[in-house]
């Protein structure tokens, strides 16, 4: 066998943007078949590439993978001798006891490879522009659609769309998570279906609040779904925020801070959903007192009594602040601001 065969599979799988985990030996108690240092590529859906140990490694090592993939955390697991199969959490190592023949105990590291988050931009403005350009620093894939775009003219996306109509990008790129529409007054009803067409987690909207709400009622009239449609964020990243944003450039970086802030807070979701089934309890949201062992908690949906608070007029909100108001829903937002006026502005 040869021992750097999983580097060619984690390169294909990385090319093809499909998960997978990079598992290491890093100790053994022999007699084991596995040496530290061996590696092996994991996929979900339990295919090994390489070498980590025989039989008895390997239902413990695909199920922690398939957990991994799911948080994106990383994981030390430990599989031991035992008179019959059990689990349990030995501080910040998962412990598996097999009921294996070889007798030896084996240590690994399990760390999720994911591919890059997508953002879908739509339109072709000096804002979706500057957004192609800034979001791939920040690990983000685009796909950028436009009405007769060129890809020589967004280098910076990994792909782009030439036609804006919803049911040709809906094929092309199927459920998005995250999607901006920067039209700025070119086919904007085009893309805010399109949009819609992706199905998006959220999606946010560059314009202000009169023309969003203008537009918003066009849709609901021309029979798109009314709570997704209302679900959509306008201005995009920029109420309230006191940022105060005037460039294109600077636009882009209010809108991406907003969209990094809602996948950092599903991130943070999942990994607490996933530290809740690892202790097998519940947490109350009335209960204050923060649980051992567990995520902070997701910091996608603020209300107005969880939101940060926000600063008084002429102050400016820190960035993760910012962030953090960005990603709360359309209606938190304005829960925020209503605060700030009547606390700070004698509104």
């Amino acid at each position: 066998m040869n021992a750097q065969a999983w580097l060619d599979t984690a390169h294909a799988l990385h090319q093809r943007q499909q998960p997978f985990a990079l598992v290491t030996v890093l100790r053994v108690t022999p007699p084991t078949s596995a040496k530290p240092g061996d590696k092996a590529v994991v996929t979900a859906d339990g295919h090994i590439h390489g070498w980590i140990g025989g039989g008895c490694a390997q239902p413990a090592v695909v199920k922690t993978v398939r957990a991994a993939l799911a948080d994106g955390q990383a994981r030390s697991i430990r599989i031991s001798p035992a008179e019959e199969s059990r689990e349990q959490q030995l501080s910040d190592v998962l412990e598996f006891g097999m009921a294996c023949h070889s007798g030896g105990t084996l240590e690994l590291f399990i760390d999720p490879v994911l591919p890059l988050a997508s953002l879908t931009v739509l339109g072709d403005s000096p804002v979706a522009r500057a957004l192609c350009d800034l979001a791939p620093r920040v690990g983000f894939a685009v796909n950028l659609v436009a009405q007769g775009a060129l890809a020589c003219d967004f280098a910076a996306a990994s792909r782009v769309l030439a036609s804006d109509e919803a049911a040709e990008v809906a094929q092309q790129l199927g459920t998005q998570a995250w999607v901006v529409v920067a039209t700025q007054g070119r086919r904007d009803m085009q893309a805010l279906k399109a949009a819609l067409a992706l199905q998006p987690r959220r999606t946010w909207l560059v314009a202000s609040a009169r023309k969003g709400a203008v537009l918003k009622e066009s849709l609901m009239a021309g029979g798109e779904d009314a709570a997704r449609v209302q679900a959509i964020v306008a201005p995009a990243g920029l109420a309230g925020m006191g940022i105060g944003p005037q460039t294109p450039e600077e636009i882009a970086l209010a809108v991406l801070a907003a969209v990094v802030a809602a996948k950092r807070a599903d991130v943070n979701d999942a990994v607490g959903q996933t530290n809740k089934q690892a202790l097998g309890q519940k947490i109350s949201h009335e209960d204050p007192a923060p649980v051992a062992g567990l995520a902070p908690a997701a910091a996608g949906t603020l209300t107005q009594a969880s939101a940060p608070a926000p600063s008084c007029c002429g102050s400016t909100n820190t960035v993760a602040t910012a962030a953090l108001m960005l990603a709360a829903p359309p209606e938190a937002q304005a829960s925020a601001v209503a605060v700030k006026k009547s606390s700070c502005c004698g509104g």
